[in-house]
């Protein structure tokens, strides 16, 4: 092979090796752009809490009532989107609207709260074998809001749950004790004043949310003298319901991509009774609309960020709260105590040792769904229980929500 001949051949070597390259790089290229261009965005399903039912502030049923009367835009008014199960026969309910899957029946017996993630671990159910606690926003995402406890009979109580699909059995000693454990736990401080761990769940029994102790002291040395809670297992995509997508809007609003609810930015300053709440939900002008509402307690309690470890349990990326320590009404009256509508605690959800108590502990944790009187003055319930004894305020902030 001649010199001439030898150039030639390693030009074309050199050619060939660039465009070789350039073509790998190209393709290399657009699975990076379509990687990147694909939709991440995550959204779940908020069903409706099944209130149905209208109230006044002193628990009486009442008529549906007209936009120029006293309590109109409370729960009852505004139908979401109704839950769906489907029995699959095989001691599993799928929730049709969230795709969870659920355990049917549960055990009935109570565990600490680490013995309840090793159980639910090595359950297989259906042939399922992928079985976990759920997190508070899916166990949220199965009350039913017209529950009520009777004081009399627990065959005349209705439980807060789909108790058509979803097996439910009352406490033979306590009736009131239907507390179910989630697998989130409260990492904001200690609980009480022993400075307890506490990780959140639901009271199918009496319709309140709270966190309970694990078992540990904050420290985490064991020690701590705690009942535990009943366990119903879920199955599904881990990460999807109750993550949310938010966007600041720029106008006073942040729109929650995952359910499409657009939330006031800051509250006004401002504290009502739950008339007045409703008043002003229904008068509100923000940002041109004027369609705003206030928030039943699956909406509401779907913005609380549990992750957080500061009050106020809320994302203040995007939100802020006048006070940091601050409860938000919603429009849900309590099932048990009607005289009262439930409340988001985004701060401390505290309680009292007794009537006459003047030292507040942070008894059930940021982020905890409780109620209050819906009108008159606190002493006017001092002397008498109202949700064990929880603090009361009476007047609360308000964060307005529309679809």
């Amino acid at each position: 092979m001649t010199t001439t001949n030898q150039h030639s051949f390693a030009t074309k070597l050199i050619y060939l090796f660039i465009g070789l390259s350039f073509f790998l790089y190209s393709c290399d290229t657009e699975d990076v752009t379509d990687d990147t261009s694909k939709d991440t965005t995550v959204s779940f399903t908020l069903t409706d809490t099944g209130q149905d039912i209208f109230y006044d502030n002193d628990g009486n049923v009442i008529t549906t009532p007209s936009e120029s009367d006293d309590f109109y835009g409370q729960d009852a008014q505004y139908l979401g989107i109704t839950p769906s199960y489907q029995d699959n026969g095989d001691g599993t309910v799928t929730d049709l609207k969230t795709g969870l899957m659920w355990q049917q029946t549960p055990t009935y017996s109570k565990y600490q709260f680490y013995a309840a993630s090793t159980y639910t671990d090595g359950l297989t159910i259906g042939g399922y074998t992928d079985w976990r606690m759920p997190t508070i926003k899916e166990l949220y995402s199965i009350i039913y809001s017209n529950g009520s406890l009777s004081s009399s009979s627990t065959s005349s109580s209705q439980p807060y749950l789909f108790s058509d699909y979803l097996d439910f059995q009352y406490d033979s000693r306590m009736s009131y004790a239907g507390q179910y454990w989630s697998s989130t736990k409260y990492v904001k401080g200690p609980l009480q004043n022993i400075l307890m761990e506490g990780a959140f769940g639901y009271n199918f029994a009496d319709g309140h949310l709270k966190a309970y102790e694990t078992g540990l002291y904050w420290d985490g040395s064991s020690g701590v003298e705690a009942p535990g809670c009943y366990v119903r297992a879920v199955r599904g995509t881990e990460n999807i319901y109750g993550v949310n997508d938010f966007v600041n809007n720029g106008d006073g609003t942040v729109t929650d991509k995952a359910t499409s609810l657009m939330w006031q930015q800051s509250d006004d300053g401002n504290t009502y009774n739950w008339k007045d709440a409703l008043i002003y939900a229904k008068n509100a002008e923000v940002a041109g609309y004027k369609d705003w509402r206030l928030p039943n307690t699956k909406e509401l309690q779907s913005i609380v960020d549990y992750d957080k470890t500061t009050i106020p349990a809320i994302d203040e990326t995007y939100f802020t709260c006048t006070n940091n320590d601050s409860w938000f009404w919603t429009s849900t009256t309590q099932g048990d105590f009607k005289y009262t509508a439930c409340y988001i605690a985004f701060g401390y959800a505290y309680s009292k040792d007794n009537s006459s108590a003047t030292t507040y502990y942070d008894w059930h944790g940021a982020g905890a769904q409780r109620s209050d009187p819906k009108g008159g003055e606190i002493e006017d319930y001092l002397l008498e229980s109202v949700n064990a004894s929880d603090s009361i305020r009476i007047k609360n902030y308000v964060r307005l929500v529309r679809n």
